[in-house]
């Protein structure tokens, strides 16, 4: 079992008074993988598999800090896929929260104008609590809080065209936008910090959720870890 850490000195203040824990720590499950992987997918065959009465999600994606740009071409030079881009402390202090068997707010983000807006999502705490994003093995803090750790390992090419389906419907980029980035941005810090993370990895699942086999074995692994809760 890892070792927890403690959360900083910014947030346990905050969160102090919510530490004592009132029954058996819930199981934390970390899903990584690159942008494109099929992170998602795996995420939710987890979900539907234990359901939902059992599982706490918390997505990474939350977790990004204000962007502070005046214009389009500031917007697309910004790294969004280097750990500074996420606010890991207060992510850190969620998951120290709801091992602890407290419900957190967590932040809902708007990418669209790159910025936290003023509502939050209540996560109450569960038995398993699903983590997943691109970096959360990257860092010792959040890594040494997950009991089991998922890698998807999926070819760049499918990665990317993954990426540009996603991007261009639900976040209206354009083709040489996307590409843009992912030649500046995203390759590069897949190379530097993703694809090296997976050698923390418990279980390495080569093509995602079309993957049966792998995701019977993962959730398999789940529920013993559950221990039939």
């Amino acid at each position: 079992m890892p070792t927890l850490k403690e959360p900083s000195l910014e947030t346990a203040p905050k969160l102090a008074p919510l530490l004592a824990p009132s029954r058996r720590a819930p199981v934390l499950l970390g899903v990584a993988g690159g942008s494109g992987s099929g992170k998602t997918t795996v995420a939710r065959s987890i979900l539907a598999a234990v359901g939902h009465e059992r599982l706490a999600l918390i997505e990474q994606d939350s977790y990004y800090r204000d962007v502070d740009w005046r214009s389009e071409g500031e917007l697309l030079h910004h790294n969004f896929d280097h750990p500074s881009a996420i606010d890991s402390d207060l992510m850190v202090a969620h998951l120290h929260a709801l091992k602890a068997d407290h419900a957190v707010e967590v932040p809902i983000y708007d990418f669209v104008r790159h910025r936290r807006t003023a509502r939050t999502r209540r996560v109450e705490p569960q038995p398993v609590v699903l983590v997943e994003g691109i970096l959360i093995f990257v860092e010792p803090a959040l890594r040494d809080l997950l009991d089991f750790k998922i890698y998807v390992d999926t070819d760049a090419d499918i990665r990317l065209i993954r990426r540009l389906g996603r991007d261009m419907s639900e976040r209206g980029r354009s083709v040489q936008d996307v590409l843009r980035q992912y030649l500046e941005t995203v390759r590069p810090m897949h190379l530097e910090f993703v694809e090296p993370s997976k050698r923390w990895a418990d279980v390495i699942i080569p093509e995602g959720g079309e993957n049966r086999v792998a995701l019977e074995m993962v959730i398999a692994r789940v529920e013993k870890l559950l221990g039939g809760s």
